[in-house]
This record gives structure tokens, sequence and C-alpha cells, in this order.
């Protein structure tokens, strides 16, 4: 086998010290290459030519992330709550007596949420636990996990891997590096070579016009190349798998009828929650679960809409409901946010249109404050869209959902009861797949708190999905993330839509 001039100075350098396992810094020294690509390379010509031997070996580190380093200086989220209830009396363990001990909003949810998975319950608005050896327990052996790691990084293997797996689905407190170390060895084969027969030598890697005018050639030494060595296999450009998926969805709506809308991701709260009846003391409205906006920090809405929304909720209006019977906050309507859903979009067209029949569906991004875990994202897609005509019914609205998923491919489909603050009757849709039912999204005819203040007295049927738990199920996925992420290979080998 012809050696190159980079193999050639490698072989030399490592020929100076025969017997050594070499790491990459030491050839690196010796070579005086800057790049350790050359070693890379070189070496792997140098392995299949038997003249080296490889040894790899792997390593995973973990050390603290920003938020992690945050945590040890001031202790866990958990560990903070935790304390504070132990100090605090009876009458303060409540959830607005952890607002006025300091904790902020965005840090209240979360710390509850970790703290009812180690025992301690919110019982008619107060905080509970029965076991406290064992909460406490818990929270010092965290606490004691982030202390370890604040001094340097460690071995995974050294670590307790159900503290490694917790710290994991939690945001920035660790993060685990990944690293291989070589190291290169001459063969009783490479150690028989001569540093004489390895001067470098000129080699001609391209034969060109201008070349072969000229003599020059005739002594020159070529570089050889192998027409059998595995090449990658050139691979063409493709739509990327969830826009294929928008774009097939698309087309069955189209293929059904239905005519697509679009509207703004930023929206008021008036619209994207008062117009469907959600009561402003509803969960789903806190900071927890919403993203709400400082730039526009105010979204304003027509006077009128606010006045009706307010009869709504209040007393029902002429609704024939009694609404929720609180006083409606006409400010906490107007407050800007990222909308949480596509039905908004859909809302507005009714608005808009109270008196034409209309079949249309949108499909868009929706934001919400999820933790990022293998089924849910903070962005993600919603298939969304409605009904509104004279003789709308539920027969019809699941017979068109039930058409749709046949046309996507699940042709079994079933639904079931359901509750929605905003329809009644009220459905889920489930499709089988892989054995099992999976529900893929709601569904249901908007309630008259809902359609009346728009404007039209016609049914609307309605529904919505969400996209990437769709593109899941087509793509035959376990785990959202992978649709996300920069892995070309990955997608590349993802089906064809």
């Amino acid at each position: 086998m012809t050696l190159g001039n980079n193999e050639r100075r490698m072989l030399r350098a490592l020929l100076s010290n025969p017997e050594a396992g070499w790491n990459l810094n030491e050839i690196l020294d010796v070579t005086e290459w800057t790049d350790q690509v050359h070693v890379a390379g070189s070496g792997q010509v140098l392995s299949d030519a038997g003249l080296v031997q490889i040894v790899e070996s792997s390593s995973r580190k973990v050390s603290l992330g920003s938020e992690g380093r945050n945590a040890a200086l001031d202790g866990l989220l958990e560990s903070r709550i935790w304390n504070w209830l132990q100090e605090s009396d009876d009458s303060e363990r409540t959830m607005q007596g952890l607002f006025s001990a300091g904790f902020e909003r965005h840090e209240a949810g979360p710390g509850v949420g970790l703290l009812k998975s180690l025992g301690v319950n919110v019982e008619s608005g107060s905080f509970v636990w029965s076991d406290e050896n064992a909460i406490t327990n818990s929270i010092n052996q965290r606490s004691e996990f982030i202390q370890v790691l604040s001094d340097s990084a460690m071995d995974i293997g050294g670590l307790d891997s159900e503290l490694v797996k917790h710290f994991q689905g939690r945001k920035g407190l660790i993060e685990i590096e990944e690293s291989t170390t070589r190291t290169w060895t001459l063969t009783k084969a490479g150690k028989e070579i001569k540093p004489d027969e390895l001067k470098d030598v000129q080699q001609i890697g391209e034969i060109t016009p201008e070349l072969l005018q000229g003599e020059s050639w005739r002594d020159a030494e070529f570089k050889p190349f192998d027409v059998n060595a595995p090449a990658p296999i050139p691979a063409g450009g493709r739509p990327h798998p969830m826009q294929a998926l928008i774009e097939r969805i698309r087309s069955v709506f189209l293929e059904m009828g239905f005519s697509e809308i679009e509207g703004d991701y930023v929206q008021s709260a008036g619209w994207n929650m008062d117009a469907l009846f959600i009561p402003q003391s509803h969960p789903a409205r806190t900071m927890q679960d919403t993203f709400y906006l400082n730039n526009p920090e105010k979204v304003e809405v027509a006077p009128e809409m606010l006045d009706l929304w307010a009869k709504v909720h209040e007393y029902g209006h002429d609704t024939g409901s009694k609404g929720w019977g609180v006083k409606f906050d006409k400010e906490e309507a107007q407050k800007g946010l990222l909308r949480t859903h596509t039905t908004v979009n859909t809302i507005r067209h009714i608005a808009e249109n109270p008196h034409v029949p209309s079949r249309v569906f949108g499909i868009g991004r929706v934001f919400r404050q999820e933790t990022i875990d293998r089924t849910h994202l903070p962005e993600f897609h919603q298939i969304e869209g409605i009904i509104h005509e004279p003789d709308a019914n539920l027969p019809m609205l699941i017979s068109t959902l039930k058409t749709f998923y046949a046309k996507m491919g699940y042709p079994d489909v079933r639904v079931r009861p359901a509750y929605f603050p905003y329809t009644e009757p009220s459905v889920e849709v489930e499709v089988y797949w892989r054995g099992e039912w999976l529900e893929l999204g709601g569904s249901g005819i908007f309630r008259p708190e809902v359609t009346e203040p728009l404007g039209t007295e016609w049914p609307v049927c309605a529904w919505g999905m969400g996209l990437e738990r769709l593109a899941m199920l087509v793509l035959g996925l376990d785990d959202i993330r992978e649709l996300y992420q920069p892995d070309l290979e990955r997608l590349s080998k993802m089906p064809i839509l």
C-alpha cells in the first residue's frame, strides 16, 4: 500500500518511540500539525494498512448546567419551598402564603409539582404531607448530588443513575458530555518499517491538462485511488417530514371542500380565552401554562365584545346559561399573549362572517408553557376546523372526522364522550394504532355562550388536534423531539409522505 505524505509523517513520529501508545496531543506536538483531522485521517489509513492499532475508550461526564450552578449556591427549588413549609405555621401553608414568602409565580407551579411527586399534597387550599422524613431524605439526596457536582464534573458511572435520570428531565440543571479518547500504537509490521523509507515525496492527486503538457509528471508519484472504496450515496433534497405532513393534511381538507384560514400568533386573552367561555379563574390562564407578553402587554378589544363577554360570563346574558357568577375583568381580557390554540382563528372567522355558511380549517403554531419531554413541546402545531351552517350537527362532525382519518390512512376511528369548557356535546377522537386506541384530539358543538356573542345562532361543529402527535403516529416515532432535531441522516430515513 502506497502511503501519502501525511501518513509518512505520522509513522515517522510513532517510530520515534515505537513501543509507546500515543495520544492525540502527543502526535500533534511531534508532527507539528494544528488540526486533529490530519491525525484521525492518517491514523485510519495506517490502521487499514495494518501498521497501526487504534484503541478507543468512551466516557460520559456529568456537570452542572446554568440552573444547576444557581441551585448549588441558593438551593434546589423544592428544597427552598420545603424549608419554608417546615418553618411556617399551618395557616401560612397555602399558595398565597407561598407567594407572600417571596416565591415567584414561575417558581411556585414547578416547585409545587416537584413536591407533589415526593408526597406533598394540596387539600382545601393548604399543603399537607404524611411522611416528613421520607420527603426530607429525598430532597437531601438531590441537594447532595448537586453539591458533589459543584466541585467538578464526574464520570456518570460513579453517580446514582436514578438521580441522573431525574435531573436530566429538568431544564438546565445538569449537562452530560460524551467524549472518545483514542491511542495509536505501532503494530509489528509498523515497527519493521525503516524511518529512511518514509521521506516526503511529491505526489500528484489530480491530473490536469496543464500537467500533461509538461514532462514533470513522468518522474512524479501519483496518489492512488481505490475505486472500490465505499463512498457516501448522494441524497437529493426533500421536504422536512413535518412540512410534508402539513401539505398532506392541507390537501385532504381541501379535497373535502374546506377552505383554509390563518391568524396571528399574538392575541388578546379575550379572543383566546374569554370568547370560548373559559372562566377567568381557569388554571390554563395562569402564567404557568400561558405565555403572556410584555410587548404588547395589552391588545385592544372592541368595547362591544368586552360588554358581551362580561354579560355571558357573569350571568349568561340571553344564552340560557347562568354564566360563571363572578365579576368579569375587562383588563384581564385585553392582556397580550401567544395563542394557546388555533381555535381563536375559527372564533374570529365566525365573528367576521356570522351569517355566512362556512367550512374552514387551519394549521398553525401554538404556544404553551410545557416541560419538554417525549410527548410535549412548548411550541407545537394544531389542526383546527369548523362547520358553520344552519343544519350542522354531531353526526356530521363525527363522519367528517372519520373521513379525514380514513384519507390519512387510519380507517379505525371511534369517539367517546368528553368535557371541554366551550363545547356541548363534546367528544374525543381516537384511532386504532399498534394494537391500542390513541386519543388524537377533541371535538364538539360550540356552546351558545360561545356562538351567540359572535352574532350567529347556527350550530358550529368544531375540532382540534395536535399535529405533532399525529406525526408521531404517521412516522412511527416514540419521541416527539425527533421531529425537530437537526439530524439530517435520521430525517432522511423517515418515510416520504
